[in-house]
């Protein structure tokens, strides 16, 4: 099948979060199974970094209409990678800028400009490059390309057999705008209903790419669950749970090419099931680049890598700093996002220096090793669609301490000491308690070192590749397709 993905971000282009990973790992692993794949990405600032020499020009000029102007944009060939072929929507004024979305904490106010215009440029991309039979679209930025393809270009025959797969990462992120958005963007103001693009008098990115698709997905079976219930669906809980039969929740996969303790090139030492000594040497290499030195090897390493955020659980985390600083532990954290909880982690570490450390940026190499360095991975997410370092964490035997919820309840299973089954420690309710209780719980683990290693053994050999899910993506492709037939 021909198969083109739309999405706002892409390793090794430009990233922000997991959306980035999974773009960049799912159409290699679709290759691998024999199906023509290309990626549609706007020409970032960061992208054009990276190129020594401006990308071969493919089409020099589109016209993309607006209200009462056009824009012209260029589309650059951004090569072949492991058999994927990349494209880039080039658009100077709108895109060349430092960030992807907006400044640190905000968002750019011509947003809707900016991705109304990519989807519509990969439509009358692909109508001179090749029309797919499958257009892969991810998150609000992308979602408008089937609300375009079944309104706008109705009745274009080079596009009616073209059908439209909607993947939601994350409900909470939707892209909403006032709605003179619908004459700016030239949709009829019959599409701004609430059966349609309409939600609380704003014009939804994300639920016209729900209504218009013809499947959707989200990133595990737990979250396909939740997104339909109000606790979870941000008030897309109704028009979800209409379409519930057309919702598949498919679970993310890793990239174990980028992520493996046996092959990793950030590390200060390997490891693998079979041999696990190289991970003593990787948690003295983390704690020696947090600053951290003297920590007995009899004191646990916990590890955050995460976006700050209370939809990462941090409010219930700041409830309990005392207590935790109280136990025989050591805190290790990379992250940025909110300055209130960045505050909360610098505040931290300051009272505690000895046991609390962290780093206010991102950084991939330090990401990989505090994944191979701690000796636990917290995550106490309000929610969490997917997840992907609860995995990486499995890969390197560093066991999860999770929330029951979305993909974290979906990969991670209690441990059982006295059975020896299990891959981690996870609680159902969402409370500063429950986490405290839990993290005890791992504590207590720890100290039985036959158990503790026996239960990285049962983390390391968990697989959760991408060869599974990039199948069943497969098989929703081919009943996408012939839906459209």
């Amino acid at each position: 099948m021909q198969i083109a993905f739309a999405a706002s971000e892409c390793t090794p282009f430009a990233k922000t979060g997991g959306l980035a990973d999974v773009v960049g790992a799912l159409p290699r692993e679709l290759v691998k199974l024999g199906h023509e794949l290309s990626v549609y990405l706007p020409f970032y600032a960061r992208i054009r970094k990276q190129f020594e020499d401006e990308p071969k020009v493919l089409i020099r000029s589109l016209t993309i209409p607006f209200q009462s102007y056009s824009r012209f944009v260029g589309v650059l060939d951004g090569g072949l990678l492991d058999g994927v072929q990349y494209y880039f929507i080039d658009c100077p004024e709108l895109f060349d800028r430092k960030e992807l979305y907006g400044p640190s904490g905000g968002e750019y106010a011509d947003n809707a400009e900016r991705f109304g215009l990519f989807c519509r440029a990969v439509i009358e991309a692909s109508k001179q490059i090749g029309v797919p039979q499958i257009f892969h679209v991810h998150d609000w930025q992308a979602a408008l390309i089937p609300v375009y393809l079944r309104n706008t270009y109705a009745a274009d025959p080079a596009l009616s057999g073209a059908a439209t797969v909607l993947t939601i990462h994350n409900a909470a992120y939707q892209g909403t705008f006032p709605p003179r958005t619908t004459e700016d963007l030239l949709f009829p103001w019959e599409i701004f209903t609430m059966e349609k693009v309409e939600q609380y008098d704003r014009f939804n990115f994300l639920k016209g790419g729900v209504v218009f698709s013809d499947l959707l997905t989200t990133v595990s079976r737990k979250y396909a669950e939740e997104i339909q219930t109000a606790d979870f669906g941000e008030h897309l809980e109704g028009i979800l749970h209409k379409r519930a039969k057309d919702l598949r929740g498919i679970l993310n996969g890793v990239d174990y090419t980028q992520w493996n303790p046996a092959t990793d090139g950030n590390l200060a030492a390997h490891y693998s099931p079979e041999n696990l000594d190289g991970k003593a040497a990787c948690r003295a290499d983390l704690l020696h680049a947090f600053g951290l030195e003297n920590v007995a090897e009899t004191t646990p390493v916990i590890g955050i890598v995460s976006r700050f955020a209370t939809q990462k659980g941090f409010d219930i985390v700041a409830q309990i700093t005392e207590q935790i600083a109280t136990r025989d532990v050591v805190v290790v954290a990379l992250g940025t996002h909110d300055p209130y909880y960045e505050n909360l982690f610098r505040e931290w570490a300051f009272r505690y220096p000895d046991k609390v450390a962290v780093q206010i940026r991102y950084d991939e190499v330090l990401a990989h090793k505090i994944e191979a360095g701690a000796d636990m991975f917290l995550m106490p997410s309000r929610y969490e669609p997917s997840g992907l370092n609860q995995m990486y964490s499995l890969k390197y035997g560093t066991v999860p301490i999770v929330r029951a919820t979305g993909g974290l309840d979906d990969t991670i299973e209690e441990w059982d000491e006295k059975k020896g089954t299990g891959t981690g420690f996870k609680f159902a309710g969402y409370g500063a308690k429950d986490l405290l209780a839990e993290i005890d719980r791992a504590l207590e683990a720890f100290n039985d070192k036959t158990g503790w290693r026996r239960l990285m053994l049962n983390c390391m050999a968990q697989d959760y590749s991408w060869a599974e899910p990039a199948k069943e993506y497969v098989r929703l492709y081919e009943e996408a397709a012939q839906r459209r037939a």
